[in-house]
């Protein structure tokens, strides 16, 4: 069965930082690509990073500069490094995995950004 699972998450104040991670029960080489998103009260689900099994990385244009994608290989987490961290920031944020055409989810995680 393969599994991801977030941690990381909590309450910060603007301007703070906070790293999440994206623990697999696989290794992250067999996943096409790894992806966080996240989901504000109220709105829907959006890309905010992605890192691709060769190593490219994208991100939303709201979090460029101040967010960043990594793995370790090692370990088979991805991480989602959150710098400059805003209150528009705030939601649960979700790690998704696509392996062998199939979708998979964590459970997600949530941030929370006060000002």
């Amino acid at each position: 069965q393969v599994q991801l699972v977030e941690s990381g998450g909590g309450l910060v104040q603007a301007g703070g930082s906070l790293r999440l991670s994206c623990a697999a029960s696989r290794s992250i080489f067999s996943f096409n690509a790894m992806l966080w998103y996240r989901q504000a009260p109220g709105k829907e689900r959006e890309l905010v990073a992605a890192i691709s099994r060769g190593g490219l990385t994208n991100f939303a244009d709201s979090v460029k500069g101040r967010f960043t994608i990594f793995r370790d290989n090692a370990k088979n987490i991805v991480y989602l490094q959150m710098n400059s961290l805003k209150p528009e920031d705030t939601a649960v944020y979700y790690c998704y995995g696509l392996r062998a055409s199939v979708d998979y989810w964590g459970q997600g995680t949530q941030v929370t950004v006060s000002s």
